[in-house]
């Protein structure tokens, strides 16, 4: 059974960071890209983030919303996915959530894929 659970997320000010976290369980993990999207309030899902899997060193790739203040990342041996989120505003409020594979060409098709229960991020002063 393939499990993604997040954490890390909680209420930070603006221009905070925050680190989240998504271990995984019930597939290899190494051998699959994955990726981050997020739900802000009254909305509908967003990519955020995705980050390759497979041999060669990992790649990331980021919507320009968060372009150089969030980084992706994986450590193969713990089965666990990374978002490091830097100077955090206030539009970044939004539940996150990791996501087996990597649905940035296909958001339509979002709940076809696999993702966790999701970490709530409230950036607010």
């Amino acid at each position: 059974e393939v499990q993604l659970m997040e954490s890390g997320g909680g209420l930070v000010q603006p221009g905070g960071s925050l680190r989240l976290s998504c271990v995984v369980s019930g597939f290899t993990f190494s051998n699959h890209d994955m990726s981050w999207v997020r739900q802000a309030p009254g909305k509908g899902l967003e990519w955020v983030s995705g980050i390759t899997g497979g041999y060669g060193a990992a790649i990331s790739t980021y919507a320009d919303s968060v372009k150089g203040r969030f980084a992706a990342s994986r450590d193969n041996a713990k089965n666990t996915l990374y978002l490091q989120m830097n100077s955090l505003k206030s539009d970044d409020t939004a539940m996150y959530y990791c996501v087996k594979d990597n649905p940035q060409y296909a958001m339509e098709h979002i709940n076809l894929y696999e993702r966790g229960q999701g970490t709530q991020v409230t950036v607010s002063s």
